[in-house]
């Protein structure tokens, strides 16, 4: 076991479908946590017959279902008021907002089931739906319906390719930390180019 299972595994073993539904909870709701691990871990465990695995399965499921919810209430009733009242540091106005909320509200169903399976956007899924003020019945059948599709996936992996799953594991997490470092960079030049054209306007 590679050592991001192995950081998960005494967690599960100590605190076993508790331990792997509130991290997939928080991770859901829009922490930084990892999430992967965790269901890969317990579908570990299931295989050797510590856990079970439809327990796993449905105690993930419910997790990342509810967790996703959660972010969506937060979104909803308070989301777009933060946006709105601070986002304009950040070039975000309220026009902007309108048309990315327009664009989610049209493509809404394939975005939920999609960003179940890409870190980042697994996290920001409910935030930004809500936000976008997306219909909630529309966003959990979606939601449900994506996260049954991620938890099953990974769960069905586990028990196909066995240690494979967790070479696929790492390089995800790799991944990551690519996408985080190019994402820093691309903040890191807009606010450059951001302060060099307000420099240049204030000189005029």
């Amino acid at each position: 076991m590679n050592s991001l299972l192995a950081t998960a595994h005494p967690y599960i073993i100590q605190y076993g479908y508790g331990a792997l539904f509130g991290v997939l909870f928080a991770e859901s709701l829009g922490l930084p946590l990892p999430g992967e691990t965790f269901l890969v871990a317990a579908s570990f465990l299931a295989v050797q017959g510590q856990l079970n695995i439809w327990l796993v399965v449905v105690t993930a499921w419910a997790a990342a279902a509810l967790g996703d919810n959660a972010g969506y209430a937060i979104g909803r009733f308070g989301g777009r008021k933060l946006l709105v009242r601070h986002g304009a540091r950040a070039g975000i106005s309220a026009a902007r907002l309108d048309k990315a909320e327009r664009f989610f509200a049209h493509y809404g169903p394939e975005v939920v089931i999609v960003a179940r399976f890409f870190p980042v956007l697994r996290q920001l899924n409910g935030l930004t739906a809500g936000s976008a003020g997306m219909g909630w019945k529309r966003f959990a059948v979606y939601n449900a319906l994506g996260a049954l599709l991620w938890v099953g996936a990974w769960s069905a992996g586990v028990y196909y390719f066995g240690t494979q799953v967790e070479a696929w594991l790492l390089r995800v997490h790799t991944a990551e930390l690519w996408l985080a470092g190019a994402l820093a960079l691309v903040l890191l030049v807009a606010v450059v180019y951001w302060a060099m054209s307000k420099r240049s306007r204030s000189r005029r």
